[in-house]
């Protein structure tokens, strides 16, 4: 969320980033309602004063009693209209997006900007398959069963595969953990209403969530929501800042508007499982602990020695709640292309507004906000894809990566039991 006072200050500025979002959005009815409420409250502390000055002049003679009763009586009208406004602002306030930082590239998303590629393209002397042949032939994925039990976009692990999505979560959390310095968290995969909107999940993206029907709580669209929400309405000491989390979840998402799109395997899932790293930093420190949180993202991979790419997106194409995100794709052998695996985001305070994070600094008596960053560290379905179709063999079998050995018995490659 935006301060108020910062777009009343600023308009130029937020309508800038709105139209380089590509969104359509009127600041006018906010402005004006920001306008109004700002006039109403001059009014009233002025009533009040008047009160004031009265009650301060003695015993008050009926006429100054009847006076008192109406200015009592329009003070009360006043903060009601008050109180309707601030609800209208609120509801607005929610719909405008963070300011994108002026690093990153303007357009839609074609103007992403790839900033540099690591690892080697595979080649392989023989046709290589998709995941979806490999995991069939090895009966490690199993689609039409997933169908049956819950529908389209779901999947099922078996046997090796199952090991080797659990072997990779487990890596993922002992590097981040054991080397990167973050704590890990097992977190709920239900939250409130409040989770949701503290993160900027809603009110904009709610088509995309899977909500209970008797109770206004959602699953888990990513470990983000839950994880940032740990310290929604807290006042964090300097000390203690920067704070560091981990976390695996399962993740769900209806993806109501991708129909079409990337949706083969495990391309495009409404469960998935994902590990996450988060951050709540000092705002002079958000942007290089982005660039640090990058780096951790990116050392899963090169430990995997799987091929990537980091991308930073552009205006057009970047999240409602991010000032500047990054990318990393996975090289995928089969469709000879990159998937995105991880995105990193930095929100400045645009979270922390929302869910009320903040700290207090020695030097300073007024409590100011936190920064907050999450990334992907990183997200299992692609990264199966990669490991499945860049390991493969010619005899059809999946070489078992050398740091997830230790994760799976010791197993070098993956074959049909």
């Amino acid at each position: 969320m935006l301060d108020i006072k910062f777009i009343r200050e600023n308009s130029d500025i937020v309508k800038k980033a709105i139209k380089d979002r590509n969104l359509r959005l009127d600041l006018r009815e906010l402005l004006v309602l920001d306008s109004e409420r700002r006039k109403i409250l001059i009014e009233v502390e002025s009533l009040k004063a008047e009160k004031n000055k009265v009650s301060r002049g003695g015993k008050p003679n009926p006429d100054v009693i009847s006076r008192m009763k109406v200015i009592s009586q329009k003070i009360g009208s006043l903060d009601t209209k008050v109180e309707e406004i601030d609800k209208k602002l609120g509801i607005l306030l929610l719909s405008i997006p963070n300011i994108p930082h002026n690093s990153i590239p303007v357009g839609k998303p074609d103007a992403n900007k790839e900033v540099r590629r690591w690892g080697n393209i595979p080649s392989f002397d023989f046709s290589p398959k998709n995941h979806m042949e490999l995991g069939k032939e090895l009966d490690i994925l199993d689609f039409p069963r997933s169908s049956k039990i819950a529908g389209s976009g779901f999947c099922l692990f078996k046997g090796l595969g199952a090991q080797l999505e659990r072997a990779l979560i487990n890596f993922m959390l002992d590097l981040h953990t054991k080397e990167h310095g973050y704590k890990e968290i097992s977190p709920p995969f239900l939250v409130n209403r409040a989770s949701m909107i503290g993160t900027g999940q809603l009110p904009n993206l709610e088509e995309d969530m899977y909500a209970l029907k008797d109770e206004d709580m959602f699953l888990i669209p990513t470990a983000e929501v839950p994880v940032t929400n740990i310290h929604r309405d807290e006042i964090l000491r300097e000390e203690e800042l920067p704070v560091y989390y981990t976390a695996y979840t399962a993740c769900f998402r209806r993806e109501a508007g991708s129909y079409g799109k990337d949706t083969k395997g495990l391309i495009r899932v409404h469960q998935f499982d994902k590990v996450e790293m988060l951050k709540f930093v000092k705002p002079e420190n958000s942007y290089d602990e982005l660039e640090s949180l990058l780096n951790n993202a990116e050392e899963v991979l090169k430990r995997l020695k799987l091929p990537y790419r980091v991308v930073m997106l552009s205006t057009g194409d970047i999240s409602f709640a991010a000032s500047k995100c990054y990318d990393i794709e996975a090289w995928a052998a089969s469709i000879e292309r990159h998937l995105e695996v991880s995105s990193c985001s930095n929100f400045t305070d645009f979270q922390a507004r929302r869910a009320n994070i903040k700290y207090r600094a020695k030097d300073k008596k007024k409590p100011m906000y936190v920064h907050t960053l999450n990334g992907s560290g990183i997200a299992m379905p692609r990264t199966m894809i990669a490991i499945i179709e860049n390991y493969q063999q010619k005899d059809g079998s999946i070489l078992v990566p050398e740091v997830l050995k230790p994760y799976m018995n010791n197993r070098d490659r993956i074959t049909k039991e």
